[in-house]
């Protein structure tokens, strides 16, 4: 059997880091992992190739060649998906889809005549026993959560490393808490499951055999969602990296209240860590109430965020304006709060109705659905009838991302977090690729592009008074040119 598993193209947004891999001769930020697991769960006596849209194009032969194409996609992919699709049918190859995609929207692709439907651990070997009979089913729906203790290693000889930035593994599954607006809770329901910290480290191992040197992301919806099982993992992990000496470090994602827990932090660092996400989503209490963030309430927001920032973390925030109990001065409110905080990766989105979510639930009860959602943030469009009018918020979003990028604001964010930022950890690796990515920010940053005046000044700054952080704020001055290339590039929607 020859199988051919296909990544769509993501477009550029926040997320895609497009601009910013370009620095350090990369295609992509990450490798699907997704269908790097699927895979693993086929027989190892098939053939398979995985081509993957973002490092490469997808080609006529690759079409011809497989038996059967499995399609793994998230919502953001929805528009290279069609692409794909249409390609199959013309050759008469049959597609088998699954991903967070279908997940929740199968029904918008009447075109697919076969689908994955949730998690794939307990549904897979009946998908390859009808693979095996010729004789496939329209749905093969996970009706429980999988045990992921079961879940194998990703087939990592799939790729080619030397093409994406980080590798990404996953550890557990699902998050304890209830926001409105968020999908994780309908994928993954509200009961972390976690794999055991062997089997993790299996996969680093594997991942350390085929030559990976760099940034390891895991993936979690919330890496703290069970903490006795994160102390675990973070003790193996440490012995991990005495007995290795590997010099891997982590990213991952994870609610704020990890501030309130400075043990864990500690341990976080000295097992790698080095940057974490958090979902911060606004300043406004009204907002965090109306929308069920309650680990973000009743809490200085942005002592917390300092917090971990002392402890030596880097956090990467996401934000969001739109809510219905955002008042006219929530863009100012935003951009105060962002520079105050010195979360210099400033994730910011406009609120979007996700498929299925508790929001889009409520939105469609209360007749003001109007669109199907992107599951692009930053695309400026709303797909619900707002409170706020609709074209202030959207000229507001667009002109809140690029005040936060523009060049001084976006500078002295990052001079803010270098003053609370105390890295404790070990030494991450500086690779050829880096000091090319070094060079390169010389030119682009310092002589080719508005705000080298700003690049400048940090550079200098930082290398006399933080010159254990130099390397961190080249990184992210390629980043805010990344941010900023985004910022600039939105566009104005059609007006209602």
């Amino acid at each position: 059997m020859k199988v051919l598993l296909i990544s769509p193209r993501t477009p550029d947004t926040f997320w895609s880091f497009k601009h910013a891999v370009r620095f350090v001769s990369r295609k992509a930020s990450m490798a699907p992992l997704g269908l790097l697991t699927v895979a693993a769960m086929l027989p190892p006596e098939w053939e398979l190739k995985l081509v993957d849209l973002n490092v490469k194009r997808l080609k006529d032969e690759d079409l011809r060649w497989a038996d059967y194409v499995l399609l793994g996609a998230m919502l953001v992919q929805k528009e290279s998906v069609r692409e794909i699709v249409a390609r199959c049918a013309a050759l008469n190859k049959s597609v088998i889809a699954g991903g967070p995609l279908f997940t929740t929207g199968h029904e918008a692709f009447p075109e697919i005549r076969h689908f994955v439907l949730g998690e794939a651990e307990d549904v897979m070997p009946q998908v390859v026993a009808d693979l095996r009979s010729g004789r496939l089913q329209p749905v093969y729906r996970a009706t429980e959560r999988p045990d992921i203790t079961r879940t194998p290693s990703p087939r990592w000889d799939l790729i080619e490393f030397r093409h994406y930035v980080t590798m990404s593994v996953q550890f557990s599954r699902g998050c304890p808490f209830n926001c409105e607006f968020c999908d994780i809770i309908v994928m993954n329901g509200r009961v972390p499951r976690t794999k055991t910290p062997a089997q993790l480290i299996a996969e680093l191992d594997a991942l350390c055999r085929r030559g990976w040197k760099d940034m390891v992301f895991i993936v979690d919806d919330n890496f703290i969602g069970n903490r006795q099982r994160t102390r675990a993992l973070l003790q193996a992990l440490i012995e991990w990296r005495q007995r290795t000496q590997t010099r891997i470090g982590f990213l991952t994602e994870a609610s704020v209240n990890l501030a309130d827990d400075p043990e864990l932090c500690a341990l976080m660092v000295k097992a790698g860590f080095t940057k974490v996400f958090v979902g911060i989503e606004t300043p406004s209490v009204e907002s965090l109430a109306e929308c069920h963030k309650l680990q973000n309430r009743n809490r200085d927001l942005v002592a917390a965020v300092q917090t971990l920032q002392r402890a030596g973390l880097e956090v990467m925030g996401g934000f969001i304006v739109g809510f219905d109990s955002d008042q006219s001065d929530i863009f100012k409110r935003q951009f105060e709060f962002i520079q105050r905080s010195g979360v210099a990766t400033a994730m910011v989105g406009l609120l979007t109705a996700l498929p299925q979510t508790q929001l889009w639930q409520r939105l469609k009860r209360e007749g003001r659905l109007e669109t199907e959602s992107t599951g692009n943030n930053t695309d400026a469009a709303l797909n619900f009838k707002p409170r706020l009018n609709r074209d202030f918020l959207q000229a507001g979003y667009r002109d809140l991302v690029r005040k936060l990028y523009e060049p001084r604001n976006y500078y002295r964010r990052v001079r803010t977090f270098l003053k609370s930022h105390r890295p404790k950890g070990p030494r991450g690796r500086l690779s050829r690729a880096d000091f090319m990515a070094f060079l390169k920010s010389f030119w682009v940053l310092g002589v080719w592009h508005r705000g080298r005046l700003g690049y400048w000044r940090l550079f200098w700054g930082t290398l006399l008074r933080h010159p254990r952080q130099f390397p961190h704020a080249i990184e992210l001055a390629i980043l805010g040119y990344h941010f900023r290339r985004v910022a600039n590039s939105l566009r104005s929607p059609v007006s209602r």
